[in-house]
């Protein structure tokens, strides 16, 4: 009752409660050890409440962007925050580059497992064959978290030495967000409308047949 699945968009807990389910022991070891390694990092500097926000907004993200890019697949596991919080480093670096050691590095780093990581989900979704019925981590639940969280970071990260530019940059990534979201959330509900149309349609249409076959 938590994966997130295309033809139950109208149950909306499923777009964020899905993150509590993985497809098996190393996925959820894997997104526990990420988190460790890059939230708890991030937390220590600027709180539980700030980091909390950015990885339930990948969270949000990652399902809101399967749902309209790759509406085919079941989605499962934590990897929107994930890649939300390893976007979140970039946002970091960007508000806070003089106050801290070694950013290039940091961001080489992420950038050389978020390469590779989402490489092998691309390759994952449309190479190999899934078991049937088995639900699927959709790598576009890994690039729209990572979006989630750079914007949401430069948000609401905090900003050791804000200059005008960086002011801009703000509302720049509140909009950018903020017409993402909109964009998906009007997309889903259009589309369960229409669904639900068609669903009642079809069984007009078919009582109408049962009528008339039993001469009514």
């Amino acid at each position: 009752m938590f994966i997130y699945r295309p033809d139950k968009r109208q149950e909306v807990w499923r777009f964020l409660f899905y993150m509590v389910l993985h497809a098996g022991w190393f996925h959820l070891g894997f997104n526990l050890i990420i988190q460790l390694l890059v939230g708890l990092p991030l937390e220590m500097v600027h709180g539980s409440t700030r980091i909390g926000c950015v990885y339930l907004a990948g969270v949000l993200a990652g399902s809101l962007g399967t749902s309209v890019f790759d509406p085919e697949v079941y989605l499962v596991g934590a990897s929107g925050g994930v890649y939300a919080l390893l976007a979140a480093h970039l946002a970091n670096v960007m508000l806070n580059y003089r106050n801290m050691q070694y950013g290039i590095l940091r961001l080489l780093a992420i950038f050389l497992f978020a390469s590779c990581d989402v490489g092998f989900a691309i390759y994952s979704r449309y190479a190999v064959e899934p078991a049937s019925g088995a639900p699927s981590v959709s790598y576009v639940a890994h690039l729209t978290g990572a979006l989630a969280g750079l914007t949401i970071g430069l948000l609401v990260l905090k900003n050791f030495e804000q200059k005008l530019h960086e002011q801009l940059l703000w509302w720049v990534a509140l909009g950018v967000y903020a017409a993402c979201t909109i964009f998906a959330i009007v997309f889903n509900l259009l589309n369960t409308v229409t669904v639900q149309r068609l669903e009642e349609e079809s069984e007009e249409v078919f009582k109408q047949h049962l009528f008339t076959n039993f001469g009514f």
